[in-house]
């Protein structure tokens, strides 16, 4: 390239001439939005079997006899909070403020795992009580829908760590925001799923 062509470039002409990551980021989110639909595909599957199953109690404990309506609604401010600081964490991303990134991913990350330990004590109070998975099909699909959100969670709070670390390390590189984004995406689709979760499994479960 000669003298003259180079300075007929624009900066970001230049800079998106070297940093080859710009296609690279295109895929990357293309191709999270396709794990999403499938993610989609999976729960809608989770869903419609639970929708079959969920009234065969076998003659065992039904809904209003192992749900507890106050609990889960402290779970699912616990999650829906999640949601609002992740929110916070993207803005001072924006900002380029490091420090008040890192602040409100740990804030969410604390939501988050609250969240799944109120989960696991649930799980562990209807074992004991002998409300177990193969107890009957009505228990069987909530532990499977129920626990599959729950272990989405989980790996989203591994996500989160590993990322935390790799922004105090590294900074808000191009890479690490594209990362933050694709977590985003993917916690507040979560997000979504334990809405309808709450809906039609527990209060649908408990007032009919």
């Amino acid at each position: 390239m000669s003298a003259t062509q180079t300075q007929t470039l624009s900066p970001q002409d230049f800079y998106c001439a070297k940093e080859p990551h710009h296609e690279a980021g295109g895929q990357t989110a293309l191709g999270f939005w396709v794990y999403l639909m499938s993610d989609c595909l999976l729960f809608a599957t989770l869903f419609a079997t639970y929708g079959v199953l969920g009234r065969n109690y076998a003659a065992g404990p039904s809904p209003k006899d192992v749900f507890d309506l106050s609990t889960l609604a402290l779970n699912t401010a616990m999650l829906l909070f999640s949601s609002i600081t992740y929110g916070f964490a993207m803005l001072t991303m924006n900002q380029n403020r490091k420090q008040a990134t890192l602040f409100w991913l740990a804030v969410t990350f604390l939501f988050g795992a609250a969240f799944v330990g109120i989960e696991l004590n649930e799980f562990a109070h209807m074992i004991s009580i002998g409300a177990t998975p193969q107890r009957s099909a009505f228990l069987s699909s909530f532990f499977t829908l129920v626990g599959t959100h729950g272990t989405h969670v989980t790996f989203g709070l591994i996500w989160m760590a590993t990322l935390m670390t790799q922004v105090a390390v590294k900074g808000l590189t191009p890479a690490n925001r594209r990362r933050l984004m694709c977590l985003s995406m993917f916690w507040h689709f979560l997000d979504v799923v334990w809405i309808g979760v709450f809906t039609f499994v527990y209060l649908m479960g408990v007032i009919r």
